[in-house]
Order: C-alpha cells, then sequence, then structure tokens
C-alpha cells in the first residue's frame, strides 16, 4: 500500500471522506494542502528529499480568497505535476459530473483515478485507491464508465468546446475571428470558423448558436 500521501483540498481535512479511506487502508503519512501552489511546493520539496509521495489525491474547484497564486485548480495542479514527476499517481476526486472534463483528465492531463464526490465516496475512493496502488490501468466509478462510452464526448474536440465557450459567453459568431485570434486559438479565419460552426450544429442538430450552446451544456461540454 501506498505510505505517503498528500490531499489537496480547500476544506477542513478532518472531515473528509479520504482522511478516512487513508487511514482505513493504514497510511503511514497523510499530508494536507489547502492550496494548489502549496501542494506543488510540497511534492518538489518532498522530492528534493528523496522521499517523494506516491499518491496525490486532489479535488478539481478550489475557492478564490485574497491569497494571489499561480495554480487556481486541481487541473493545473495535476498539469503541473504530471510535467516535472510523471511517475506520481493522481486521483481526482471531485463533485464534477462534466464528460468532457474528465475524459480529458485521463486523456490529456494522465490521472491515474476519478471518484466522484457523493453517497458512496468512501468505498469508490477506497477502491480507486486499492487500483491505482495495485495495477497500471485507470479506475472511473462505475456510474461513470459510460463517458468513455459516449460518441459525443469521443468525437469533439478542444476546439469545438472552445468555440461553445465563447458562444456561451456572449462572443457573436461575427465577432469570433477577432476574439479567436486574441487568444491565440488557431484556426481563427472567419471560413473556419463558420465551417465548423456549421458542422457542430448539423452534428448536434441545433437550430442555431444558442440552440447549440444549450444543447452543449445539457450535455456536459461546457
Amino acid at each position: 500500500m501506498f505510505t505517503k500521501v498528500l490531499i489537496a483540498e480547500d476544506i477542513d481535512f478532518n472531515d473528509l471522506a479520504v482522511v478516512q479511506v487513508l487511514r482505513e487502508l493504514d497510511v503511514l503519512e497523510i499530508d494536507y494542502a489547502k492550496y494548489c501552489d502549496d501542494a506543488l511546493l510540497k511534492i518538489k520539496k518532498s522530492y528534493h528529499d528523496q522521499l517523494p509521495y506516491q499518491l496525490l489525491i486532489t479535488d478539481l474547484s478550489f475557492k478564490p480568497d485574497n491569497r494571489i497564486l499561480t495554480l487556481q485548480s486541481g487541473e493545473e495542479l495535476i498539469a503541473a505535476v504530471k510535467k516535472t514527476y510523471p511517475d506520481t499517481k493522481i486521483i481526482a476526486f471531485s463533485i464534477e459530473d462534466k464528460s468532457y472534463r474528465i475524459k480529458s483528465l485521463f486523456e490529456k492531463l494522465g490521472i491515474n483515478a476519478f471518484v466522484m464526490k457523493g453517497r458512496n465516496s468512501i468505498p469508490e475512493l477506497k477502491k480507486a485507491i486499492l487500483h491505482t496502488f495495485q495495477k497500471e490501468t485507470k479506475y472511473l466509478s462505475p456510474e461513470l464508465n459510460y463517458i468513455f462510452q459516449d460518441k459525443t464526448v469521443q468525437e469533439i474536440d478542444n476546439y469545438d468546446i472552445e468555440l461553445i465557450k465563447y458562444l456561451s459567453i456572449g462572443i457573436s459568431q461575427e465577432n469570433m475571428e477577432a476574439a479567436f485570434k486574441e487568444a491565440g486559438i488557431t484556426p481563427n479565419s472567419k471560413s473556419a470558423i463558420e465551417k465548423r460552426l456549421s458542422k457542430l450544429k448539423i452534428y448536434f442538430k441545433a437550430n442555431n448558436p444558442t440552440h447549440l450552446v444549450a444543447i452543449a451544456k445539457d450535455l456536459g461540454l461546457v
């Protein structure tokens, strides 16, 4: 079993299901961080001391406060850890239920497991920790297995998501080219954007951009 685990979570640790699970599994050293910056610093120090954390369990959402931070979310923390310490095992433990976001955690950030917070948090988290320790395969809570069977999620890429996100915050199709160029998103020509929007409207059977955004939100894509 893992002997040294770091928890990144911005609520009081004593009430966390994750603490209960780790204690039940007889994990010897359990450390905590309420900020993603602090979690990364602890991981860096552990490697410097040649006593690295074997597992990071992190939430995805961290409420902002007056402290100025470099890392604002669990995704940013995961990306930073995997970039420098790719062997670190990572479990995301979150209320997140958006298919695209969860799939991206596995495919783009390389997490080892995802467990949704809820009524079955404790048994599911225990299964995820044991699975991550014993096997190289990924672990996803059974109720979320549909995510990797969802054809919609598989065929939508980052560019599509960005396009729909910009529409959802009120950027019109006419102003999308300038917005994409400013953000450095490519392709950003008017014709490329029009073609992709047309494809998305056909794919989702949307009548117009507003309808497209509504459908995407219903599917958890944005």
